[in-house]
């Protein structure tokens, strides 16, 4: 018997190496004059501000935000569909969109990759998903993890962690206590389901109904496995848009990612104390394909808005004056918007009426 190698481990070093080759131009094409060159560093070194006047940000009191996901069992979907090149926008969405609900700048992603064992098409799939979200969310993608671990994973599967850090000045930072009676409720259209709810989705289409991601649905033109792949909505730009555009006064009072736990669940976890949030259910149509899921799986209202987004990606909290204005803004960069309803006086809770 021969010397027992890290090869004979499930581990190829070899093709470590090449999977490593694959990433850099993924990560350069993200990288802006903030990012300090470390070559072959244990670490990415991002510069907060500078000398310079054409890339000054001068900060007076600078705030850092930091949030980190994942994508859930989205991830299952991927492998199914044989798709990976989208499932990194998914990564990169999940993260920055909680950091700029506190008014945060994007600065620099960094991310983890698990997986059963070495696979380097896959990876720069994967990788390159990963780099395209920085780059529209304006964010560096500075560095990540690479772990192969085949005793933890099956073969092909494969987990992701996402982690973005932010900056924002103290006085700019949007932590809902500024909410006050009065105040409309702003909703921006998601892109679909984006990561959440996916273990129900899976258990309504792939085990209740029987459905393989090749079938195609008429009512949505467009596979299941298209449909479910369908990447999360980036807003970092036109929230960041709104921001700086509003520099002098304090317009939006609050930002409210809607994730797992729905409309209601995340809207509250803004809302100050004494501040009750009126939405009507007819202020906003719900996207096909919450409608096909509901029937498909005979899900009660109450669990659809318990689990999903139902069409709206982000709630903006903000003075009655201005409301209209953001809006045309919002339509002005592609996203589509809603007034959603009001805040009014009563207990710390969302409220849907008719």
């Amino acid at each position: 018997m021969g010397n027992i190698t890290y090869k004979d481990a499930g581990v190829d070093l070899d093709v470590y190496q090449e999977s490593m080759a694959r990433l850099g131009r993924l990560l350069r094409r993200t990288h802006t004059p903030r990012v300090i060159p470390l070559e072959a560093g244990f670490a990415g070194l991002l510069q907060l501000d500078f000398e310079s006047p054409l890339f000054a940000r001068r900060y007076e009191q600078p705030v850092l935000v930091a949030s980190c996901d994942g994508v859930g069992t989205k991830l299952k979907v991927a492998s199914l569909v044989g798709r990976h090149d989208t499932i990194g926008i998914d990564l990169v969405a999940m993260s920055v969109n909680d950091a700029v609900c506190c008014g945060a700048e994007p600065l620099l992603f960094l991310d983890y990759v698990a997986m059963s064992h070495d696979d380097p098409e896959r990876l720069e799939q994967i990788v390159s998903g990963i780099s395209a979200g920085c780059t529209e969310s304006d964010c560096v993608l500075l560095g990540g993890e690479t772990a192969i671990m085949p005793d933890l994973y099956a073969p092909g599967e494969y987990d992701l962690a996402g982690f973005c850090v932010g900056v924002v000045e103290r006085r700019r930072v949007i932590d809902g206590r500024a909410t006050t009676p009065g105040d409309r409720l702003i909703g921006i259209a998601s892109s679909g389901l984006h990561s959440n709810g996916y273990s129900l989705v899976r258990k309504i289409v792939f085990e209740h109904a029987g459905l393989s991601v090749d079938d195609y649905v008429d009512a949505l033109g467009a596979t299941v496995g298209e449909v479910l792949l369908e990447p999360t909505r980036l807003y970092a730009r036109p929230i960041r848009r709104l921001l700086t555009h509003y520099k002098v006064k304090a317009v939006i009072h609050g930002i409210a990612h809607i994730t797992g736990g729905g409309i209601a669940e995340n809207l509250q976890r803004i809302l100050p104390d004494g501040c009750q949030a009126r939405i009507r259910r007819s202020s906003w149509k719900v996207p096909p394909v919450f409608e096909w899921l509901q029937q498909l799986g005979q899900v009660s209202d109450a669990e659809m808005q318990r689990v999903f987004n139902l069409g709206v990606g982000m709630i903006l909290v903000v003075r009655p004056y201005f409301a209209d204005s953001i809006q045309h803004q919002l339509a002005s960069v592609g996203c589509e918007s809603w007034q959603l309803g009001e805040i009014v006086e009563g207990p710390k809770s969302v409220v849907f009426v008719d």
